[in-house]
């Protein structure tokens, strides 16, 4: 298989922080819940990059990036999850919702099959997740969450040069 030049790494440089929560926090928990089961979360990206990684098989170089990447997504899953728990929620793939839950639904995706518009997609809902995930450093004073979301958003951003160099090599070969 031909190696593809865009990602050197599929992760920031360095270790992840330690997932330890300071202690129960409601509001906090219900942002870090929102990271794992909302309608801009990274169940989202997992299956977002899993749908273009089995759509994309005529290119596998693109493929097996989707792959690598819906794989760091997994992992921000397992790292929100816990989070979410040590603040005191139950980490489902839900998020708060109206005063109530709402669970996540393969509905909150857009199902793209050209490369093009999958790769244009996949980096405007890495740059939402950004946004998301900065605002809610505003305010999370957590300082073990906060370095958390920190890394994350590193990997998120190394996601966004990946996809960016992807388009750039094949977005014009639809």
């Amino acid at each position: 298989m031909e190696e593809i030049s865009c990602a050197a790494s599929y992760t920031a440089p360095g270790p992840y922080p330690e997932i330890r929560a300071e202690g129960k926090n409601r509001r906090y928990g219900q942002a870090i819940l929102s990271n794992v089961g909302g309608s801009v979360s990274e169940m989202g990206a997992v299956a977002r990059y899993l749908y273009g990684h089995f759509t994309q098989g005529g290119r596998p170089e693109v493929a097996e990036c989707l792959e690598h990447i819906a794989a760091v997504e997994m992992h921000h899953l397992a790292i929100f999850s816990e989070l979410a728990f040590q603040l005191g929620e139950d980490p489902r793939l839900w998020s708060p919702f109206r005063g109530g839950r709402r669970y996540w639904t393969p509905e909150y995706l857009r199902y793209p099959r050209r490369l093009n518009q999958l790769l244009r997609y996949a980096i405007e809902e890495e740059r939402n997740t950004v946004q998301k995930y900065r605002q809610q450093l505003l305010w999370i004073k957590d300082e073990n969450v906060a370095a958390n979301l920190r890394r994350i958003i590193a990997d998120e951003e190394v996601h966004i040069e990946v996809l960016t160099c992807l388009l750039a090599d094949y977005g014009s070969q639809e």
